[in-house]
């Protein structure tokens, strides 16, 4: 027997009724390039194990980096459950024991003098526009591997390489514009093919917006790409479907759900349908099973406008009557798991971009996220976008510079009367959620889509 295995022993004969112990380590590889100077290399090793103990319907949870304090971290998680206030015990819905060994496929291991070449590249590219003043180009890979346990006879052993770049292009010419993007996923170098392109794309745009203007504030027809619309589904769709969050229990980080208690309700027009799927290959929330050793599935979470499901643990399926959804994850061994999203994205529908754009009067094509403002319940958004174009009478005219775009959840998502066949995955590297924070990874994405909000300047 296992040193995992008699811990979880011990765990049920010192009266826990559930334990389950994750065994984690990662290896994190770094460069980062600035003006063609690779300017930081950095490698990181973390190893450890985070066991998770339900006694007398608490949790208890203890992290460790040394693999001979296993019994020892059983036992004080069990008094940290003890010491827990009770005030509804905790319930766990069904899950299947399984066991089973992945590897990631497509995993070559990841090789940082490649990843410094490619990185070197993108700044050459960036550097042939004169009026790019400084190229900032950051890339990682991560290697890690998982076994996770539990006391129902649970073992799953999953292996993943993450490679990811964060490409930013400033450009100075009486003003400064930046213009920025995130490449990469789950699979090995070749996530990182087209990383080139877009370092073309980002520096000749930085250059365009130093002769364009900010827009005039008016509630106008927008549509959105499918980098703008990956953070509009993130903040206003995705955490909102966390059911930690939809029952007031994770609160930090404006953690409320604006549709609370609308599960069967209709709150957005026929058009929108989200799902939550870590079965997506490439992505960054790509996953077999989550942190709790559920197996993951695409999750219908908005069908034809109606609120139909949640993202869910097994503690919160239980308390909904529903299966858990494999949506429990923690950044590393040194958490206990959050209800987290793995690739929430808005589906695609039956609208070519070029059909969506030529049916506007007047309106905007609104580009490529930036930075987002929401309210404890995301029902009030802004987010401001790289830029914009104005459209007018089907056409997509001058480009915009300092853009932001403002709404409601239920007005917007209800405004919503078109969604593109180009549905797009992007990575987002830098998720925060819980308190303490758990900073993670995943993917995030739609199609382009119309609909209605206001437009402004940020000035």
């Amino acid at each position: 027997m296992g040193d995992s295995r008699k811990a979880i022993k011990i765990a049920l004969e010192s009266g826990a009724t559930y334990c389950d112990i994750r065994t984690e380590w990662s290896q994190k590889r770094g460069i980062l390039v600035e003006n063609g100077l690779i300017e930081q290399s950095n490698s990181r090793f973390i190893s450890g194990i985070g066991i998770r103990v339900l006694y007398d319907g608490a949790w208890g949870f203890f992290s460790t980096s040394e693999n001979d304090k296993i019994t020892d971290g059983v036992l004080a998680a069990i008094k940290a459950a003890k010491n827990s206030f009770k005030k509804n015990k905790v319930k766990l819905a069904e899950s299947p024991a399984n066991i089973k060994t992945i590897g990631h496929t497509n995993s070559e291991k990841p090789d940082i003098e490649e990843l410094s070449k490619i990185a070197l590249e993108c700044d050459s590219i960036m550097k042939e526009n004169r009026n790019i003043t400084r190229r900032h180009i950051f890339a990682q890979t991560n290697q890690s591997e998982k076994k996770f346990e539990n006391s129902e006879g649970a073992e799953i052993i999953q292996s993943f390489i993450d490679c990811t770049m964060d490409l930013t292009a400033t450009a100075r010419y009486g003003i400064t514009q930046s213009v920025n993007m995130t490449e990469g996923g789950r699979g090995g170098i070749h996530s990182l093919d087209t990383a080139p392109k877009s370092a073309k794309e980002i520096s000749e745009k930085a250059c365009e917006l130093l002769n364009a203007k900010p827009p005039k504030e008016e509630i106008a027809t927008l549509v959105m790409n499918p980098d703008f619309v990956s953070l509009l589904t993130h903040e206003i769709v995705g955490h909102p479907s966390e059911a930690d969050r939809v029952l007031g229990k994770e609160m930090a980080w404006a953690g409320g759900a604006w549709w609370a208690g609308k599960l069967g309700q209709k709150i957005a027009s026929e058009s929108l349908n989200v799902i939550d799927d870590p079965t997506i290959p490439g992505s960054l929330g790509e996953f077999e099973f989550d942190d709790e050793g559920v197996k993951t599935k695409n999750v219908k979470l908005v069908q034809d406008g109606v609120l139909i499901n949640h993202m869910h643990s097994r503690e919160t399926a239980k308390i909904f009557d529903v299966e858990p959804t494999g949506s429990m994850r923690a950044s590393s061994y040194q958490f206990m798991p959050l209800i987290r999203m793995s690739c929430t994205c808005i589906e695609p529908g039956d609208w070519e971009p070029q059909e969506i754009i030529s049916e506007v009067k007047h309106g905007y094509l609104v580009s490529n996220m930036k930075v987002p403002s929401i309210d404890m319940r995301r029902h009030n958004w802004s987010i401001s976008a790289q830029y914009a174009n104005r459209i007018e009478n089907g056409q997509i005219k001058e480009l915009l510079r300092d853009v932001i775009i403002v709404g409601t959840a239920p007005e917007f998502f209800s405004s919503i009367d078109a969604c593109g066949t180009d549905f797009t995955v992007r990575p987002i590297t830098n998720c925060g959620k819980g308190d303490p924070m758990q900073q993670m990874k995943m993917g995030n994405g739609g199609p382009t889509i119309r609909g209605v909000a206001t437009i402004r300047s940020t000035l």
